[in-house]
């Protein structure tokens, strides 16, 4: 009787991914790591797209970055929080009393970074020259967000995954600034976008939008925060050695700069 329970039970599960996969090959995340106003305390804003297949996401990425919690903290509720490592805060504040524990954990971070199945989609918004060239300047965030969706579209669509559903995670920054986001998500989706210089037709992809607090423990958006920051320093800073900007440049499919 159990094993025929067991066999019904493994048969339902299976129908049910094949219903899932049918439709829902891909998994989009996105980060903005960034502040989205336009004071120029730091000079530019940057988004990341990073894109992955879903199946890869939790097969291959989602266990090495919990094996390396594991392995460090003892458990996998530590956030990898870009700016929290590079400052040594919170849980990473242990990597100070041991130069051998930092370089250790810094290495096998750097590793999974280098081995990560995403490809990576990034615009990059100069606030100051933004502010200079234009009297009544878009938002850079919906700036970011137009550029990077249309270059998503393109590489999915060669992916063959035109018509599918891809789930976009959004970083969620308040009630206000939220609403905004999503209004603009939507014109976005619905081919209604208040500017735009080429013709695109976003409805190719079901993109669906979801907004993840920070706090959340997702390893996607964690992994786009590492990014966004290497990323934002590359364009500031060219000449300056930046590793963590070396670890992930072969991953990054389009990188726009505007203006």
């Amino acid at each position: 009787m159990r094993s025929l329970q067991r066999q019904q039970f493994e048969s339902a599960g299976q129908h049910i991914a094949s219903l899932i996969d049918e439709n829902r090959e891909t998994y989009c995340i996105i980060d903005a790591e960034m502040n989205i106003t336009l004071d120029c305390a730091f000079p530019v804003f940057a988004l990341v797209f990073c894109v992955i297949n879903k199946q890869e996401y939790f097969s291959k990425l989602v266990p090495v970055v919990q094996k390396l919690k594991f392995d460090f903290w003892g458990h996998d509720q530590v956030i990898l929080h870009e700016h929290d490592i590079r400052k040594e805060k919170g849980y990473f504040a242990e990597l100070r009393t041991s130069k051998a524990k930092r370089e250790l954990f810094m290495e096998q971070l750097s590793v999974i970074m280098a081995d990560a199945p995403v490809q990576i989609i990034t615009a990059i918004i100069d606030k100051q020259k933004l502010l200079s060239k234009y009297a009544d300047p878009f938002n850079p965030y919906e700036l970011a967000l137009r550029f990077c969706m249309e270059r998503a579209l393109s590489y999915l669509i060669r992916q063959g995954e035109e018509g599918k559903q891809v789930h976009v995670l959004l970083e969620s920054r308040g009630k206000k600034e939220n609403a905004e986001l999503e209004l603009e998500f939507r014109r976005i989706c619905d081919n209604e976008c208040r500017w735009q210089y080429s013709k695109v037709d976003f409805q190719k992809i079901k993109f669906e939008h979801l907004f993840v607090e920070k706090a959340s423990n997702s390893t996607g958006l964690q992994i786009a925060d590492l990014v966004a920051r290497p990323i934002a320093l590359q364009y500031l800073r060219p000449d300056q050695p930046n590793r963590a900007y070396d670890i992930v440049k072969e991953k990054i499919l389009s990188r726009i700069q505007f203006p």
